[in-house]
C-alpha cells in the first residue's frame, strides 16, 4: 500500500521529527520519505492530518482475549478488532485460558492464530501450571516458542518459594516475571476497596494492604535474585512509594497502571454497577493523585487497558457475586488522555502506551523515521466522542462507558502494510 499523510504532528521521543508537523509517505509498508510538501507519483491514498498526531503504534501489555477455551467472551479475531479500533498495533495476551498458556504448544497456537494481522499478538506464558501458583510451568520451552514474559494473570503467586524460583529461572535469558500483587489471605472474598464506601454499601472490602504486602515481598525477591519483576497493575499510593524507593536502590522493578484506575475512584460503586468491579479494585481520590504523580516522575512505566471481557451471566448478578473486569481496549487511550494527558504531556503519555511496554518486553520499538517499517497510530487528542454499543468490537459488553463523553479519538492504525481507519 502507498499512503501519504499530509501535515501530521509527530509525537515520538525517538524521532528527529518529534513535535514537528510534516508529511509522511509510506510505500509498500515502509516510511519512504518525511518532509514538507512531499510530491509523489503513481497511485496512493492520501489522508489530511491537520489537527492530528502520529505516534509509534500503541502496545497494551495486559489484555485478555479468552482464547482458547472462553471464546464466547472474546477470541483472537474479535480481540484484534477491538485493539485496532483502540489504537493498538501490539498486545500481550494473558495466559489464564483453558487450557492455560503453560507450555510451548499453547504459545505456538496463539502466535499461529494471530499471524499476519494488523495487530501483533504476543503471548504471556504462565508462571505456573494452569496459573494455579503451585508448580512452575515450562518456562524455558515457552521462551523458545515465543513467549515475551510470564504471568499468572489475576492469580497471585502466593508461594514465595515458587515466585523466587521463577525469578531465578528467567535470569537464564533476561526474562521478566509479572506480579499481580494481591495477598488473597488478606483480601479474601472482597468485592471492592476497603474504606468508607465499602462500609456504607455493606460490601466486604479489599484492603490496600493486600496489594502492598505483595509489592514488598516481590521487591525483596527481585533484589535477592537480581532478576526482573513487573507489577502488572498497581492501585495504591503506598505501592507507588514502595516502587519508587526500590527503583532508587537499583532493584530491577517496573510497573503498570490501568487507565480505569487513573480516572475512577471507589465512589463509582455507589450504584452497584458491576462493570466497575475490578481487580485491583478502584481506590480513593488520594490514591489516584499518587498514581498520576508516579506516572509524572517515571515511577510507573506503562498504562494498560486491563481489557477483561465477561459474558452477561457473570456481570448481571448481585454485585458481590459478579466477576471482576471490564472491556477497555477501545476506551483506554481516551481515559488516560482525559486523566493525565495535560498533566504529564502527550510525549510522556505515548512513552507509557507505546515505547515503554515494548522496552520492558524486549520487543522492537517502531519509530517515525525514514526507511523504517511503518507501524503507527493516528489520533486526535482533543476530539470528544462516545463509545456506542453498535461500535463495540468486543464480543462482550461489560463496560460502564457506553454513551459517556470521552476525550481523545483514534483515527487510524497502520501495521504490516495494512491500514484501518475508524
Amino acid at each position: 500500500m502507498n499512503l501519504l499523510l499530509r501535515s501530521a504532528t509527530v509525537v515520538d521521543s525517538n524521532s528527529k521529527y518529534n513535535q514537528k508537523q510534516t508529511d509522511i509517505f509510506i510505500k509498500d509498508g515502509i516510511i519512504s520519505s518525511i518532509g514538507k510538501q512531499i510530491k509523489t507519483e503513481g497511485k496512493f491514498k492520501e489522508i489530511d492530518c491537520k489537527g492530528l498526531s502520529i505516534s509509534p503504534g500503541w502496545f497494551d501489555m495486559q489484555v485478555s482475549f479468552c482464547d482458547p477455551g472462553f471464546e464466547h467472551k472474546e477470541d483472537i479475531e474479535s480481540g484484534v478488532k477491538a485493539a485496532a479500533a483502540g489504537g493498538f498495533t501490539g498486545v500481550a495476551v494473558l495466559p489464564d485460558t483453558h487450557p492455560a498458556l503453560h507450555s510451548k504448544s499453547e504459545i505456538e497456537y496463539i502466535l499461529n492464530r494471530a499471524k499476519g494481522k494488523i495487530v501483533d499478538v504476543h503471548a504471556l506464558g504462565a508462571i505456573t501450571r494452569k496459573c494455579e501458583g503451585k508448580e512452575l510451568a515450562e518456562i524455558y520451552d515457552m521462551h523458545h516458542a515465543g513467549a515475551v514474559a510470564y504471568s499468572d494473570a489475576s492469580n497471585p503467586v502466593i508461594d514465595s518459594g515458587v515466585m523466587m524460583r521463577a525469578l531465578q529461572y528467567v535470569k537464564l535469558f533476561d526474562g521478566v516475571v509479572f506480579s499481580h500483587p494481591d495477598d488473597v489471605n488478606v483480601s479474601h472474598e472482597g468485592s471492592m476497596n476497603e474504606g468508607i464506601m465499602s462500609t456504607n454499601l455493606g460490601l466486604k472490602g479489599m484492603p490496600s494492604l493486600a496489594e502492598e504486602l505483595m509489592v514488598v515481598r516481590d521487591i525483596y525477591l527481585a533484589e535477592y535474585t537480581q532478576s526482573r519483576v513487573h507489577f502488572s497493575i498497581i492501585s495504591t499510593a503506598r505501592s507507588v512509594d514502595l516502587i519508587r524507593a526500590a527503583k532508587k536502590k537499583g532493584v530491577k522493578v517496573t510497573c503498570g497502571v490501568s487507565s480505569m484506575h487513573l480516572l475512577f475512584d471507589d465512589s463509582e460503586l455507589s450504584e452497584f454497577d458491576s462493570n466497575f468491579k475490578l481487580n485491583p479494585s478502584l481506590r480513593t481520590k488520594k490514591d489516584i493523585a499518587a498514581l498520576i504523580a508516579g506516572l509524572k516522575d517515571g515511577t510507573i512505566d506503562v498504562i494498560v487497558s486491563a481489557h477483561q471481557p465477561q459474558n452477561i451471566e457473570l456481570k448481571d448478578v448481585e454485585f458481590e457475586y459478579a466477576d471482576f473486569g471490564a472491556i477497555n481496549l477501545q476506551t483506554s487511550f481516551a481515559l488516560a488522555n482525559t486523566s493525565v494527558g495535560n498533566n504529564i504531556g502527550m510525549e510522556s503519555l505515548i512513552e507509557k502506551i507505546s515505547i515503554n511496554p515494548r522496552k520492558i518486553l524486549g520487543l522492537k520499538i517502531p519509530t517515525i523515521k525514514e526507511n523504517d517499517e511503518a507501524n503507527f497510530t493516528l489520533f486526535n487528542s482533543n476530539e470528544e466522542w462516545s463509545l456506542l454499543k453498535a461500535k463495540n468490537k468486543s464480543k462482550s459488553n461489560n463496560t460502564p462507558l457506553f454513551g459517556k463523553k470521552l476525550n481523545g479519538r483514534v483515527v487510524a492504525v497502520f501495521n504490516h502494510n495494512q491500514l484501518l481507519q475508524s
